[in-house]
């Protein structure tokens, strides 16, 4: 039954879903730390994550291990699509978070996730239907 939810389409909203997600997570510690001294801002790069997830061209794909002694794939430092901004500091404490800016990718954010769950039960509806035979 599992391979009903199988779908390419639900496949790229869950890591939609994925990357929202670890979005916010990075937003929120932008906001906890407004006023720690020498905080550099980050956010994610939605397309790098999405292409990742996806095997896109341009991205690097993980190595399949299949016995132990296989070397395992070394990650760069920017594999999870979490870009910091070190160009700027808004502040002499070298902080460079701007709290309105992060409060509108805070709700922007929480747009695009109201979106893709709308999606995903669009979806999940339409599965529905067919299994009802309707």
């Amino acid at each position: 039954m599992s391979g009903w939810l199988d779908n390419p389409m639900l496949s790229v909203l869950e890591t939609g879903l994925d990357a929202s997600s670890m979005r916010q997570k990075v937003l929120s510690n932008n906001v906890a730390n407004v006023d720690t001294p020498n905080f550099k801002r980050s956010d994610v790069n939605f397309q790098q994550v999405l292409g990742e997830a996806l095997g896109e061209p341009g991205t690097d794909l993980p190595l399949k291990v299949t016995t132990p002694q296989h070397i395992q794939g070394v990650t760069g430092s920017n594999q999870s699509g979490v870009v910091t901004d070190g160009s700027t500091t808004l502040r002499n404490d070298g902080n460079n978070v701007d709290i309105d800016r992060e409060m509108a990718n805070v709700a922007e954010n929480g747009l695009y996730y109201n979106s893709v769950t709308q999606a995903v039960t669009s979806q999940l509806g339409l599965l529905r239907m067919v299994i009802q035979g309707k």
